[in-house]
C-alpha cells in the first residue's frame, strides 16, 4: 500500500511538472521565464503574453491540481484491506501535484507559486474548505490590487478553512503543508510589499 501511495505522488508530481504557462505563452513567441515577475504562473502569462492565455493558463494550472486528486480518489484501491489508504491516496496526490508546479522536474525545479494548483487541489480534496480562502483572497486582492496578497491571504486562511469545515487532521495537515510552500514561494514577494515595491495587477509586464 506504501508502495501505491508513492506511485500515484509521483504520477501527481509530474502532472503537476507539466509547465501550462511556458508553453502557453510559448504561443506568442513569450518566454516567460525571462519576462515580467519570470514566474510560470498566469498573473505573469496575463502580463506577458495577454489576458485569455493568463485564464487558460490559471484553468490548466488548477486542473493540473483536480485531476490527480480526483483519479486517485476514482481508482478505490484496497477498500476492504484498508478503507482510509482513498484519503491517503488523495492528500498525496495533492501534495505531489502542488510540489510538481512548485518544483518542476522539467524547468530545473524552478517552477511557479503553486496558488491555482493548490486551488484545483484543494477544490478535489476539500471542496468545503474552499470559501475561507477564496474570501480570503478577495479581499487581500480587492484592497491592494495585487495578486501576491490576495494569495498570501489565501494561503493562511485554507487551513483554518479545512478545520472549520471539519475535515479530519490529515487533510487538514496536507491543506496546511500546501499554504506553507506557497507562502515559502511567495518570499520575494512579502519583501517587495514590505518595500513598497511590489507591482499591482495590469501594471508594466516587465515589473517584478
Amino acid at each position: 500500500m506504501i508502495a501505491a501511495l508513492v506511485a500515484i505522488a509521483v504520477v501527481a508530481y509530474l502532472v503537476g511538472s507539466i509547465p501550462s504557462g511556458l508553453l502557453l505563452a510559448r504561443l506568442k513567441n513569450v518566454d516567460v521565464r525571462t519576462t515580467g515577475s519570470g514566474n510560470i504562473g498566469a498573473t505573469n502569462v496575463a502580463r506577458s503574453a495577454g489576458k485569455t492565455l493568463g485564464i487558460l493558463t490559471l484553468l490548466l494550472d488548477a486542473a493540473k491540481g483536480a485531476l490527480p486528486v480526483l483519479l486517485a480518489d476514482a481508482l478505490d484501491l484496497f477498500p476492504a484491506a484498508n478503507p482510509a489508504f482513498d484519503q491517503r491516496a488523495t492528500i498525496a496526490a495533492a501534495l505531489g501535484a502542488v510540489t510538481g508546479h512548485v518544483f518542476p522536474v522539467t524547468l530545473g525545479f524552478r517552477g511557479g507559486k503553486g496558488v491555482a494548483t493548490a486551488l484545483g487541489a484543494l477544490a478535489a480534496l476539500a471542496p468545503a474548505a474552499l470559501p475561507l480562502p477564496l474570501l480570503a483572497f478577495l479581499v487581500g486582492f480587492g484592497t491592494t490590487k495585487q495578486v501576491s496578497v490576495g494569495s498570501i491571504c489565501a494561503a493562511l486562511a485554507a487551513p483554518f478553512g479545512a478545520v472549520v469545515a471539519g475535515y479530519p487532521a490529515a487533510v487538514s495537515a496536507a491543506v496546511a503543508v500546501v499554504a506553507a510552500l506557497i507562502l515559502f514561494r511567495h518570499r520575494e514577494n512579502m519583501a517587495r510589499i514590505r518595500a513598497g515595491t511590489e507591482p499591482r495587477f495590469g501594471s508594466d509586464p516587465n515589473a517584478k
